[in-house]
């Protein structure tokens, strides 16, 4: 019986990691194919940090927005 269980889970194992494995080669690839646009800072977002920025800071000034990566 213990043998059983056994080789249900290493089965289970290995069937989910085959499967998370071509999951991310297939996201490598879409992202190979399509890959992602630089993003553009609209309004929103500066409204938005800016208002933010305000209302923990007060008196504080939004000069730049940068992305840090």
């Amino acid at each position: 019986m213990e043998d059983n269980l056994f080789a249900v889970c290493s089965l289970a194992f290995l069937t989910v990691f085959a499967l998370l494995a071509f999951l991310a080669l297939a996201m490598h690839v879409i992202t190979l194919v399509f890959p992602a646009t630089k993003a553009v800072l609209d309004s929103a977002v500066v409204a938005a940090v800016s208002s933010t920025v305000a209302s923990l800071i007060p008196g504080a000034r939004v000069t730049k927005i940068e992305e840090e990566r």
